[in-house]
């Protein structure tokens, strides 16, 4: 069976909050968070929310643990930051916050950057992983490379009518082997 899109399925929206990290980028000037707010709701998602922040730790897990921590965010997506200058800490605010890392996205976001960029993709610390509910996946702050995630990985992994599975159909699932504390 190849990868495709059910239509017999309704589609399911999911809740996205995008964050773009940068020390020169302002609301205004920020290119890659308002493409990628476009693409997700071109696809039908809900933007939950967006903002930008300096590449900074602190401020970028803050950002990201609230929404992971205050739940109705599905997804999280990070712009900028996954570089390797000294600036770039998004990989390292992020990770600590993983229950697990989904190593494949970074595999697969290098195949496509790959065919866009080149070798150059080995400068980037794409990564990906689940925060208790929460999706989490950092890509570098370049509009293609934004595009190529979403439109090479993320737009069909966030469809539930994309077959033969997407993490869609897994979203109830990612916390039920943790045992509840019974009160005594």
């Amino acid at each position: 069976m190849s990868a495709r899109i059910d239509p017999t399925r309704p589609f399911i929206p999911l809740r996205l909050a995008v964050l773009t990290i940068s020390d020169t980028r302002t609301p205004k000037t920020d290119k890659s968070g308002p493409l990628l707010v476009q693409m997700i709701e071109e696809a039908g998602h809900i933007v939950a929310d967006r903002m930008v922040v300096p590449d900074d730790r602190r401020s970028i897990r803050k950002a990201v643990k609230r929404w992971v921590k205050a739940g109705g965010v599905d997804v999280v997506i990070t712009t900028g930051g996954t570089g390797f200058t000294e600036r770039d800490v998004t990989p390292e605010a992020v990770r600590p916050l993983f229950d697990k890392e989904i190593d494949g996205f970074s595999v697969l976001f290098h195949m496509l950057s790959y065919q866009t960029v080149g070798t150059s993709t080995v400068q980037s610390r794409a990564c990906g992983g689940l925060a208790k509910k929460s999706l989490i996946f950092s890509v570098p702050g370049s509009p293609g490379a934004c595009e190529d995630a979403w439109n090479g990985i993320l737009k069909l992994q966030l469809d539930n009518r994309h077959r033969p599975c997407s993490f869609v159909e897994l979203l109830p699932r990612f916390t039920e082997g943790k045992k509840k504390k019974k009160k005594k």
